[in-house]
């Protein structure tokens, strides 16, 4: 009986990911989390922006599509979902939220800076999940009524969005890729060459692994620079040299996850200069890692 069941269980997880994100009915999770999901192949990822946060760094204003920018993403593995997200917390925040994910079995795999000198400082909570993925966006929105996260939709502006007041072009060329505008803030999503797994289970770049670079325009051709690069610990030390040799400081170093495949560390940076410059800075970062190829 046991080898039956341990039989009917494989034969669940070999269901196409695919199959199972096609039978869900994602409404469930938009009512629980409050919010619309922005799908990404099979990826459903909730944004959870903290635009309630009025934070300062080294005299900019920064923006949630630049560094407060949290969410939770849902990625279907046979008959079940893998969730992550990364929630944007203030000081005080952290306890009350973490106590309430661990009452419900919601792993906290990190909790760290992104940013240096921020008024107010802001942390950032990872988490990890597998289940419902109604049940477990349920559990995510009553840990975050400790916080004053808003969950009503943004406004949308009508039209294009603002300008940059950089050249974009010069930019995607020093990267080598395409950044997408997000609402003034000048966007890149660059993955890993490698598969990337946790818990055994491949991760899409979606969940949060992906090498991310924000450029947020503070005038006169510049920019302010914020992200992580997603990086295996042979790539480390070149990278944070290059980083530096570059101009661009190295706010933090740390893991997102427990038992990922390779193991990885998220190397956080920030600058405010020329955006062309910083741009090549991080090309020379992103020339040290076993990245996709870019267009």
């Amino acid at each position: 009986m046991k080898k039956a069941l341990t039989a009917v269980a494989a034969l669940g997880l070999l269901i196409p990911a695919s199959a199972f994100s096609a039978e869900m009915d994602w409404s469930q999770v938009d009512s629980a989390i409050g919010k619309k999901a922005a799908v990404v192949g099979t990826v459903h990822k909730y944004g959870l922006p903290r635009s309630d946060l009025h934070v300062t760094l080294d005299g900019v204003v920064i923006k949630p599509g630049l560094a407060l920018g949290g969410w939770i993403a849902f990625e279907p593995t046979g008959r079940t979902t893998m969730m992550m997200g990364d929630l944007v917390l203030t000081e005080t925040e952290v306890t009350p939220v973490m106590r309430a994910l661990l009452a419900n079995d919601v792993k906290v795999t990190g909790v760290h800076n992104h940013l240096l000198r921020a008024s107010p400082a802001t942390y950032y909570m990872h988490i990890d999940a597998n289940g419902d993925p109604a049940k477990l966006a349920g559990i995510v929105r009553e840990a975050l009524a400790a916080t004053k996260t808003p969950f009503e939709p943004s406004a949308s502006p009508a039209g294009e969005p603002p300008k940059l007041g950089f050249d974009t072009a010069q930019v995607d060329e020093a990267l080598g890729a395409q950044g997408k505008n997000n609402g003034g803030i000048y966007q890149f999503s660059i993955p890993r060459a490698d598969s990337i797994k946790a818990g055994g289970m491949a991760v899409d770049p979606a969940m949060g692994t992906a090498i991310a670079i924000n450029f947020e325009p503070t005038g006169d051709g510049k920019a302010a620079i914020s992200g992580d690069f997603v990086a295996e610990g042979r790539e480390v030390e070149p990278l944070l040299k290059a980083l530096q040799s570059n101009g661009i400081e190295v706010t933090a170093l740390h893991n997102h996850m427990l038992d990922d495949e390779p193991r990885l560390f998220f190397v956080h940076f920030w600058a405010n200069d020329d955006a062309v410059k910083l741009a090549h800075g991080l090309r020379a970062g992103l020339d040290i890692m076993h990245v996709a190829p870019r267009s």
